[in-house]
């Protein structure tokens, strides 16, 4: 203010000196006195031109462009342009957070929705388009309960209760194919709601697995138990001749066998879920696993056939003379269960064809081809589900735990293997599993 009072005297000062030069000839003081006033008005005006710079600058706001760097509008101006970059830098850093924000919302792997205080939608990421079947350039402050006209949803948007969630199909959801989806609505803000949704399929997948394999195992136990303890309840309270004594012992000794046969599968199953992958560094001879899965399946054979008085044909060609690499007990596991598999569902008067062979890509197949009833198209996918019986009294007849295509199945990806499942109703089945070709080395290989 100092220098803003002694610029309009200097001004005025100046003026009086030049009225009181003009003038002097005439009247000096009167000369003074006008040019005085003159400066004064003078530095009024240009004062007036500067303050009307600084407020076309303001509204501009341009904060690159100083409107003045002198005077007291030249410190108003350098102050207001500090504020202003101060300002749009505060700015900018909100915004950089508000993007580092809807990033971290976008690679969510739930669905995220923000909706207004009236239910349109503000935002939302990738995941909840995939979910709901919404689009931006679309559906943007538009009613989300108008794009998703589930009941499910509908009651549980009106009710306004979103202390727990709720459950509905998913946009992509279908019969064969259904699709799950939890969603679960939470207050923020001036009544405004974030909508979050997860997939539940492969949840509520795992929890029916875990409720069918429990009443499956509690099943399949439970019977030969029943047989046992009436068996036991006969021995001990009737006298028996020594023959029917013997049959009833027989029969006591063939559920038990039943029940360890369960186990076993089941330790099995645990153990492959629960054990590292098998490595490179064991190599089984492919001849000498063929040798013991015809010497297991020819016994094998022979124990379901033997009262009938006729045999199956079995045929085993080995045309691999080479190693596999691999978890010999996990292969052989796995292998056999399929030659038993094909000899108890095949008549005593059919053939079961077991090959290893090389494909042209280098791959190896070992394949198990039977006569026997075959399997319907609808049956195929669910075979290798734990416990899945296409016939649960034939299955029991001959023995069968419905554990071992799981088996197999297990077996197979643990060495990087396929399974295929070929079938025609009345005329047989092929079940194939091929081997990458890195699993398979020749005699010759392995000998250098």
């Amino acid at each position: 203010m100092i220098w803003r009072f002694l610029t309009f005297l200097t001004f005025q000062l100046a003026g009086a000196v030049v009225g009181w030069y003009f003038f002097r000839p005439m009247s000096p003081l009167t000369g003074a006195a006008l040019g005085g006033l003159l400066g004064g008005v003078g530095w009024f005006g240009l004062d007036m031109s500067r303050s009307v710079r600084l407020l076309s600058w303001l509204r501009v706001g341009d904060a690159s462009d100083v409107a003045m760097r002198t005077g007291v509008w030249g410190e108003i101006s350098d102050r207001v342009r500090r504020l202003i970059r101060a300002r749009e830098q505060e700015t900018t850093d909100c915004q950089n957070r508000l993007q580092d924000f809807l990033a971290a919302l976008q690679a969510s792997p739930n669905g995220v929705v923000l909706l207004d205080a009236e239910g349109q939608i503000e935002w939302f990421n990738q995941t909840a388009a995939q979910h709901f079947g919404i689009d931006a350039s679309r559906d943007l402050m538009q009613h989300f309960a108008n794009l998703v006209r589930d009941p499910a949803f509908a009651n549980y948007f009106a009710a306004r209760d979103f202390l727990h969630e709720a459950l509905m199909p998913g946009r992509q959801s279908t019969p064969s194919r259904p699709v799950n989806l939890s969603v679960h609505l939470h207050p923020y803000g001036d009544g405004r709601l974030l909508l979050l949704s997860r997939d539940v399929t492969a949840l509520e997948q795992a929890e029916a697995m875990r409720r069918d394999f429990v009443a499956n195992v509690s099943h399949e136990i439970r019977t030969p138990l029943t047989v046992l303890s009436g068996f036991v309840e006969t021995l001990l309270t009737l006298p028996l001749e020594d023959e029917e004594r013997s049959r009833y012992l027989s029969l006591m000794s063939q559920q038990a066998a039943r029940m360890q046969t369960l186990v076993s599968d089941l330790l099995t199953l645990s153990r492959l879920e629960g054990s590292p992958l098998p490595g490179s560094a064991e190599w089984m001879s492919m001849p000498a696993l063929m040798r013991q899965l015809e010497s297991e399946g020819r016994a094998l054979s022979s124990v379901l056939t033997g009262h009938t008085g006729q045999a199956q044909t079995l045929v085993f060609d080995c045309l691999i003379q080479g190693e596999i690499g691999g978890s010999p007990h996990e292969l052989l596991s796995g292998l056999s269960n399929l030659v038993g598999n094909a000899i108890r569902y095949t008549p005593s008067t059919g053939s079961i064809h077991v090959r290893a062979q090389i494909l042209s890509d280098g791959r190896a197949a070992f394949s198990v081809t039977d006569t026997g009833l075959g399997i319907a198209p609808e049956h195929l996918p669910r075979l290798t589900e734990r416990f899945y019986r296409v016939d649960r009294s034939r299955s029991r007849d001959t023995g069968g735990t419905g554990l071992g295509l799981a088996i197999v199945k297990h077996v197979a990806q643990r060495h990087g293997a396929e399974l295929k499942i070929e079938s025609i109703p009345g005329r047989g089945s092929t079940f194939m599993v091929i081997f990458p070709a890195s699993r398979i080395r020749s005699f010759t290989d392995s000998a250098s």
